[in-house]
């Protein structure tokens, strides 16, 4: 039997004291990684887990789901592009348990690249590992921005609004393109969301956090609580770079 998990990495440690150690267990420092034309950095590689880990480290595009689920896109597709704009070395790693090995991450951009933001991955994927019967796999993947010097275009659309009832907990869902060729932030700070019943202000929802990569669209979930019936005003403020783009949706809500 094998399992696996895949993952986008983020910043593990050990266990704590008396707290039983995975088998395999992988952390990367920095988890996020900006490359500005033909750059390098480091990332570091832990191995929090109680076993000796051989992973094998490849490239491969980075996208994001609708609702900002992370995914790995294949080589060779359209979005998969800046993947191969990056080489990393070495490209296989051997850790024993708590060690720590380093990867080079370098960017060559080609002639002509579309100015911008580019995301990749640089995936570690670790070898199957028997633990009491089960053969454990893990795969993380370290983000890589590939900047592209040049022109930079923020254009945030905003698109549409519903109401959407979800595990009883009542949602607007907002969505959102990216036209531009940056990397966009959506949540606090950026996203005012304000409704409206007869001119008077019924309720400000907080939206959460997350990215909305160049040339796609998000769904933005917006929940809002109360039990609001009627006809109501919904006012939306995003920010576009150092612009602030609003539109007013007038929904109801039953």
């Amino acid at each position: 039997m094998i399992a696996t998990a895949l993952a986008v990495a983020s910043l593990l440690g050990p266990a704590p004291a008396g707290a039983t150690q995975p088998p395999v267990a992988l952390a990367a420092s920095p988890v996020r990684v900006r490359l500005i034309g033909k750059s390098t950095q480091t990332v570091r590689i832990t191995n929090w887990g109680a076993s000796r880990v051989v992973a094998d480290v490849g490239t491969a595009g980075f996208a994001l789901g609708l609702h900002g689920r992370p995914r790995v896109v294949r080589r060779g597709s359209g979005s998969s592009l800046a993947a191969s704009w990056i080489a990393v070395r070495p490209r296989r790693l051997t850790l024993a348990p708590g060690r720590t090995g380093t990867l080079t991450v370098s960017s060559i951009v080609p002639r002509g690249a579309n100015p911008g933001d580019h995301p990749a991955l640089v995936l570690v994927a670790t070898r199957p590992s028997e633990r009491e019967g089960v053969a454990v796999r893990m795969r993380i993947g370290i983000v890589v921005d590939v900047r592209v010097p040049g022109t930079i275009v923020h254009r945030l659309a905003l698109r549409g609004l519903r109401v959407r009832r979800s595990s009883h907990v009542p949602m607007l869902e907002l969505s959102v393109t990216n036209r531009g060729n940056v990397t966009e932030r959506i949540g606090p700070g950026r996203l005012r969301v304000v409704l409206l019943q007869r001119g008077r202000v019924v309720a400000r929802p907080h939206s959460g956090r997350r990215e909305l990569l160049p040339r796609s669209r998000a769904v933005e979930q917006i929940p809002y609580g109360g039990r609001l019936t009627g006809q109501v005003t919904v006012l939306v403020e995003l920010r576009e770079g150092v612009h602030m783009i609003r539109r007013r949706f007038h929904l109801r809500i039953e």
